[in-house]
């Protein structure tokens, strides 16, 4: 999931904040598949959620068009207290909705719980599903199998400000080694801004200086995971992240309790020169005193020319086990994450379409899209597929370790290792 203004608790912790997975009692699955009745749904709340209910409410018509004898019930819940209302779902089917919106590092720990339908088959044989983006699809994969639809996603690129660009003369950055260095020049010259403004908590905002770097989260497959946040490979893309935070470029003491809002408002407020933000970010920037004066770029790897991966955010629909609606209940998850319902979620919303043929239409549309459809189309990550990342999100395992690096208590070894050691804990709990 990721952390953005339209989700709060999410995207979006920076998109990071992500809840733990509920623990069930009792996860039995329905035998039943009756084709009239009431079909419930949970969706999200947004920030502003008028032009969503409207998108929805027209694919409700639709569906109950195809479907005279069925009622939908749409229910719009909290990101917040979402943890809460799904575990009191997953534990008494009655009372569970048939299909519902969820943040896609979720997908794992709800799985494990069992309260998620496989639907394997339904999204095989459904005509738009062979055009999803891999990253997308493999949130709402698990041992192989698929367990919901992907509704939107989002990643994160380099905003920088054209004006102190053009007064400095400055280029943009084609390498994290370049990126860095203009960061320190902009600051050099402007002592008032930061640089690029970086936070000790913004984790998805460093993933992508390790990915770049050749390093990994963690590694395995099949539910058995084992760290690798303390390899050689992963080393090097911490050292290259903390060492932004400085008074040459984000000074500590300001930066290393920023997470990935505190440094898009910083960068709408005209405070930093650059800021890795995501398309969800859009919205803020232009509300901000930069409107006008600033542009997007792909975040450089470590090769000239290279995107850096990013992580690919977002949510999904999936249908509840305890369905008694099961063919109903998928057409309605087909049809509110079909092509057509997210182009107009994008308009409505901006949320990016996790088709790739959707976002090139956008894009084509909307220049603001073109570089976060590039850094998708060159290549994004995801978390591991394992209910652990919930636990591992909430503890603050990376930040964490970010923080202890940023401050001096801790060198990049030993801060690696330590996290390693709480991840494969986490990991070996999970199961």
């Amino acid at each position: 999931m990721k952390l953005s203004p339209r989700l709060p608790a999410l995207l979006l912790a920076a998109l990071v904040v992500t809840a733990c997975a509920p623990q069930t009692s009792d996860n039995t699955s329905s035998d039943k598949d009756e084709k009239t009745g009431t079909l419930r749904v949970w969706l999200f709340q947004e920030v502003g959620n008028k032009p969503k209910e409207k998108v929805v409410d027209s694919v409700v018509a639709d569906f109950r068009k195809a479907h005279k004898d069925t009622k939908v019930e749409v229910e719009y819940i909290p990101v917040e207290t979402r943890a809460q209302r799904v575990k009191a779902a997953f534990n008494d089917p009655a009372s569970a909705p048939d299909l519902m919106e969820y943040g896609n590092t979720d997908t794992a720990g709800y799985v494990k719980d069992g309260g998620l339908l496989d639907v394997t088959r339904e999204f095989g044989a459904w005509n738009e599903s062979k055009d999803t983006d891999p990253t997308a699809k493999t949130s709402v994969t698990v041992d192989g199998k698929i367990y919901g639809s992907p509704f939107y996603v989002g990643v994160r690129a380099l905003y920088y400000r054209t004006d102190v660009f053009e007064e400095l003369g400055l280029r943009v950055p084609r390498t994290m080694a370049e990126l860095a260095s203009t960061a320190r020049e902009i600051r050099a010259a402007k002592p008032d801004l930061y640089g690029l403004v970086v936070g000790g908590a913004y984790t998805y905002g460093a993933m992508p200086f390790i990915w770049a770097n050749g390093g990994e989260l963690a590694t395995g497959k099949g539910g058995s995971y084992a760290s690798a946040i303390d390899s050689a490979a992963a080393q090097k893309g911490i050292k290259a992240y903390t060492s932004l935070f400085g008074d040459d470029n984000c000074p500590a003491a300001k930066c290393a309790g920023m997470g990935g809002n505190d440094t898009i408002t910083a960068f709408a407020a005209g405070k930093a020169g650059m800021a890795i933000g995501g398309d969800f970010s859009h919205t803020a920037v232009e509300a901000g005193k930069v409107k006008g004066k600033y542009a997007v770029a792909p975040l450089p790897g470590v090769a000239a020319g290279s995107i850096a991966p990013a992580f690919a955010g977002g949510n999904n629909i999936g249908v509840l086990k305890s369905t008694s609606h099961r063919t109903l209940a998928v057409d309605l998850m087909e049809r509110l994450t079909s092509k057509k319902t997210q182009a107009s979620m994008f308009d409505a919303m901006g949320f990016l379409p996790t088709f790739g043929d959707v976002r090139r239409d956008v894009a084509a549309r909307q220049p603001y899209v073109k570089p976060f459809a590039q850094t998708l189309a060159a290549g994004t990550k995801f978390v591991p597929a394992s209910p652990a990342w919930a636990q591992i999100d909430s503890s603050l395992v990376l930040p964490t370790m970010f923080q202890s690096v940023i401050s001096g208590k801790a060198s990049v070894g030993v801060a690696s290792r330590g996290a390693a050691r709480k991840m494969d804990a986490a990991f070996g709990s999970a199961g």
